[in-house]
């Protein structure tokens, strides 16, 4: 990962710290630690959560304390998605947070099962009217449900509808 050099002319131009890669590294750590606060604190829980188990850097950054906790259940209350209803739903850490059916709707969320799943509702990640993800996935149900499914079930259904169509052969 060499880029090409910028060399500086003029007093001092031989001290090597004055060298400048033209190619720097851009991206998400490139940024500096208070733009890295600033994203974070704009994140709902499981963004955060997921940003936070990245890297140790951001372990040590990113807030997921009880109020965004909160904040995230209140606002899928307010959608009318579905919320842990158990009586037990510890927030004091993510790792009890995130036992039983919390993990199973950050992972619904994740494969975008929940979007248009009212009408009006839109894309609940990207935030756009249609889900383009949720769109693409709807042409494979079938085919996706066809090998998730046990085949042994199919088998039953086929094997029940054989004696029916062969009495209806015989009636006519």
């Amino acid at each position: 990962m060499s880029g090409s050099l910028v060399l500086v002319t003029g007093p001092g131009a031989d001290h090597p710290s004055l060298a400048v890669d033209s190619q720097a590294k851009t991206g998400l750590m490139s940024l500096p630690p208070e733009l890295h606060v600033a994203i974070s604190q704009h994140l709902i829980y499981p963004d955060a959560l997921a940003l936070k188990l990245t890297n140790r850097h951001f372990y040590s950054l990113v807030f997921t304390g009880i109020p965004l906790k909160v904040a995230w259940l209140v606002e899928r209350r307010s959608l009318q998605l579905q919320c842990p209803n158990d009586r037990r739903c510890d927030l004091r850490s993510d790792m009890k947070f995130c036992k039983g059916t919390v993990s199973l709707m950050i992972r619904r969320r994740r494969q975008h099962l929940e979007c248009e799943s009212r009408p009006g509702l839109g894309c609940l990640i990207h935030g756009t009217a249609a889900c383009p993800i949720r769109r693409k996935t709807r042409a494979y149900r079938w085919s996706n449900w066809l090998q998730k499914q046990p085949k042994v079930e199919l088998w039953w259904v086929v094997l029940s509808l054989i004696p029916l169509l062969l009495c209806w052969c015989a009636m006519l």
